[in-house]
């Protein structure tokens, strides 16, 4: 299956919202966010979303079927840290993983250029202590763990942990 690699633009919050409320299902624990809430949000806090992935210094990437069905999102944002950006929003739809289908990777890919030509020098993310799967993909693509940690939103008792990459 072939996949190409949009941009999310600032009419695309239904669509948004559509993928969010799957990846909350699917994956809670990677995200910050109780389904029940982001399922009662009104158009007005989508298209707010939609256009914060579209100021400047931010990006929000989405992998696109054949179908022309969302299956994978990534965003990046500027860190309070120099020379940084943070990953977030890393999903792929359960029928659409496997490193033989390549949609991370090239989400990833898409992502680091991004981050390179606008000068960051490092790309972190938080992971889910129990998301081991992410973990072994972001390790597999270079991410190091920093030792830094945080409780998980959710769930005081759980740990985000930092991870880094050098974009070079």
């Amino acid at each position: 299956m072939e996949y190409r690699i949009e941009r999310i633009g600032g009419e695309d919050w239904q669509r948004l919202r559509t993928i969010r409320l799957a990846q909350l299902l699917d994956t809670p624990m990677a995200f910050g966010e109780p389904y029940e809430y982001a399922q009662l949000q009104r158009e007005g806090n989508w298209r707010a979303r939609t256009d914060w992935l579209n100021e400047p210094g931010r990006i929000g990437l989405v992998a696109v079927d054949e179908t022309d069905q969302w299956v994978a999102t990534m965003l990046a944002t500027p860190s309070i840290k120099a020379e940084t950006v943070d990953l977030i929003g890393v999903w792929v739809d359960p029928a659409h993983r496997g490193r033989d289908r390549g949609v991370a990777d090239a989400l990833l890919d898409a992502v680091i250029a991004w981050a390179r030509d606008g000068g960051a020098r490092w790309m972190l993310l938080g992971v889910h202590e129990a998301n081991h799967r992410a973990a072994a993909f972001y390790r597999r693509r270079g991410f190091t763990y920093t030792g830094g940690e945080t409780p998980y939103v959710l769930d005081e008792d759980a740990r985000i942990l930092e991870m880094r990459l050098p974009l070079g």
